[in-house]
């Protein structure tokens, strides 16, 4: 079917999707679904990283726009999705609600060990003083080190992946200050 042009308002009854088919396979794939009442609006998940206890979990790029809150109190590892061409632009935050605990950190790993890359602006936020950003592009996991506050935050966006390698952009503010390793 052609490309359809309107001038004025769409309607449906039942939503609507918009799709891509590979070309080598035919399999057709939903992009963006919009029901008959769209969300413009980020999903927030209270509980996948607030257990109050160790928590271990891989990311699905189907999550990006995602917003976690966490609880510091037990190690937190987030793995983040597998190499896929498909996670380019895919963007997820997370967001301190209960202080790292001592002896605890929250991570965030990327795939594929030495072939992907955070590339960071790490600030050091909350003292009530300006604290200057510092820039790091040399790892594969950023770290909340213990003792991290409550309203610390991350936020990650894929900016390019081939399948087999992969940046993506991290910006963190945070106390004490996030690294990357």
């Amino acid at each position: 079917m052609g490309t359809t042009t309107f001038n004025g308002p769409v309607r449906s009854e039942n939503g609507f999707k918009s799709i891509s088919v590979a070309s080598s396979t035919g399999v057709v794939t939903d992009e963006s679904v919009y029901q008959t009442r769209a969300k413009f609006r980020k999903t927030v998940d209270n509980t996948t990283f607030n257990t109050g206890g160790a928590v271990t979990e891989t990311l699905d790029v189907t999550n990006s726009g995602t917003i976690y809150t966490i609880d510091g109190t037990g190690d937190i590892i987030i793995n983040m999705p597998a190499l896929s061409t498909a996670n380019v632009g895919a963007t997820f935050e997370f967001f301190v609600t209960t202080a790292v605990g001592g002896g605890k950190t929250v991570t965030l790993v990327l795939p594929g060990a030495a072939v992907s890359a955070f590339h960071g602006s790490l600030q050091l936020g909350f003292g009530g003083t300006a604290a200057n950003p510092t820039s790091d592009i040399v790892g594969d996991t950023l770290t909340l080190p213990n003792s991290t506050v409550v309203n610390s935050r991350i936020a990650v966006t894929c900016i390019t992946d081939d399948g087999t390698n992969s940046v993506w952009k991290a910006e963190t503010v945070s106390s004490p200050i996030a690294t990357i390793a």
